[in-house]
């Protein structure tokens, strides 16, 4: 038989995933990206001697990606070096803060000091989370390419645990009750950009996952383990084509057939995976009439995540402050509120800042920091302009409010060079749909089988991987929908 060959598009860690483990089974692999490196939002911005990850910087689930490693025969350590954190971040409060940890008996004495009597709490957090996420984590290793899969034995036995009726802040309520100490453990939800008090219950897995498994550190920043899955595919025959952008998808009939690049060549492919943003995608990448489900004016009826607006900092000192830190907002349900429900800014902001250069030297220049702020936004669906003023004296905010709030307070004064990018820029520059950075949101309704299908329903010959389909939005669902997309096409192109 001849070699099988797959197009995919776009180099994210979706692409790169699934590109490893289907040049590890034989099939033959090109991957085309429209930027000149790999990674997607998972690369890496270099600014003048500074290296920043322009997207995720937590590492949860590690174990998920040795997986992906050894599919392709390989083992993560020989490409990646790994330091779990531990405290994994700090949780700023304007009177205290909180430092969680994988160790119990550290967050029972943070917790009776500030919260007596509530450190009983964390023995049954993870008791009774461990049975969720025992129950639930077969299910999102499925694929739900047919409504049949929606009845499986483990999505069966799994559906008391999903605690339908109830939102992730509600299932912390039953262990903890001051409001503040809930939102210690549902925080979470801004990873895949959604409101604690609207996000499924069924996602404080999440937080589990982070007590029970730990958060880690790539050094060189994560943004590393792109480059090292680009060399996977490399070492195992695949090929790697930058700065080559994508125009469509070739389909006849109802088959895909191959790709055309913006350049005009044609790429013809036994199957075609897209790794591009699902929205961006739907819109861009077919002639028109093609796609029915998923046209514009039906995605954007859909519900969507939260943006970002996002600060790389080169700065000339190293500050003591942890590695991962958030600030929250003073009022942080009414920032959420503002975020998801009013579409506007909140002057009381909530702010994620990572400052890895003090236990990473390799990311910057000696004795300077490549500080990484975030700041989640509304998207761009009702959202507002993000002119250059508006960009400008949001970023005056954030910067002061990073000072208020942390021992920085003289930031602003050793900036040596700094790149913002705002929802806008997300949509208009990096692609993304709506600027929505999580993708679409994670109710129920949009989750499973509700959900962009791994094995695309609309064209045969087609698969999807990123976090516009199953599982769903985070490094660690994004390499499993690669999985589940590359054993798919076992499944159902070599038959």
């Amino acid at each position: 038989m001849a070699e099988k060959h797959i197009a995919i598009i776009g180099a994210g860690p979706g692409g790169l995933t699934a590109g490893m483990i289907l040049a590890k089974r034989g099939y033959k692999v090109s991957i085309f990206e429209k930027e000149p490196k790999v990674g997607g939002r998972n690369a890496s911005i270099e600014m003048n001697g500074y290296s920043f990850d322009i997207g995720p910087t937590f590492l949860m689930m590690t174990f998920t990606l040795r997986e992906m490693f050894e599919e392709a025969g390989r083992s993560l350590d020989d490409y990646c070096k790994v330091t779990p954190l531990d405290p994994m971040y700090k949780l700023s409060f304007e009177e205290y803060a909180v430092y969680p940890s994988t160790d119990k008996t550290y967050m029972k004495e943070q917790i009776a000091k500030l919260f007596p009597g509530n450190e009983k709490g964390v023995d049954l957090f993870h008791r009774s989370e461990k049975t969720r996420y025992d129950k639930m984590y077969p299910c999102l290793k499925k694929d739900y390419s047919t409504f049949k899969e929606m009845f499986s034995a483990d999505l069966i036995k799994a559906l008391p645990y999903l605690s339908l009726n109830k939102s992730l802040i509600g299932a912390l309520s039953r262990y903890f009750t001051p409001e503040e100490l809930q939102i210690c453990f549902t925080f979470q939800a801004k990873y895949i950009g959604m409101s604690p008090w609207e996000c499924p219950a069924a996602f404080a897995i999440m937080p589990y996952i982070e007590h029970s498994f730990g958060v880690d550190h790539v050094e060189g920043g994560l943004s590393k383990i792109s480059d090292a899955m680009a060399k996977v595919v490399k070492e195992l025959g695949g090929e790697i084509h930058l700065n080559t952008a994508v125009k469509k998808v070739l389909v006849d009939g109802k088959n895909a057939t191959g790709i055309v690049l913006a350049a005009g060549d044609v790429v013809n492919a036994d199957s075609v995976v897209i790794n591009a943003d699902f929205g961006h995608a739907m819109e861009t990448l077919f002639d028109k009439g093609i796609i029915k489900k998923w046209t514009p004016e039906k995605l954007r009826r859909k519900k969507y995540s939260c943006s970002t607006f996002m600060l790389y900092l080169g700065v000339d000192k190293i500050y003591d402050e942890p590695h991962h830190q958030i600030v929250f907002a003073r009022d942080y349900k009414e920032n959420v509120k503002d975020i998801i429900s009013r579409s506007r800014l909140s002057e009381d902001m909530s702010i994620y800042v990572r400052n890895a250069s003090k236990l990473d030297p390799t990311i910057a220049p000696q004795g300077h920091s490549a500080l990484y702020v975030l700041v989640p936004t509304p998207n761009m669906l009702k959202s507002v302009s993000w002119d250059e003023k508006t960009v400008e004296e949001y970023r005056d905010k954030v910067i002061k409010r990073i000072s208020e709030r942390t021992s920085m307070k003289d930031l602003n004064q050793h900036i040596t060079c700094e790149k913002i990018i705002s929802p806008a820029d997300w949509q208009n520059e990096r692609s993304i749909f709506l600027g929505a950075t999580f993708n679409l949101g994670h109710n129920i309704t949009q989750m499973l089988y509700m959900r962009p299908r791994n094995k695309f329903e609309e064209i045969d010959h087609c698969y999807l991987v990123g976090g516009g389909t199953h599982p769903g939005s985070g490094l660690p669902t994004i390499y499993e929908s690669a999985r589940i997309s590359a054993s798919l096409i076992d499944k159902y192109e070599n038959q």
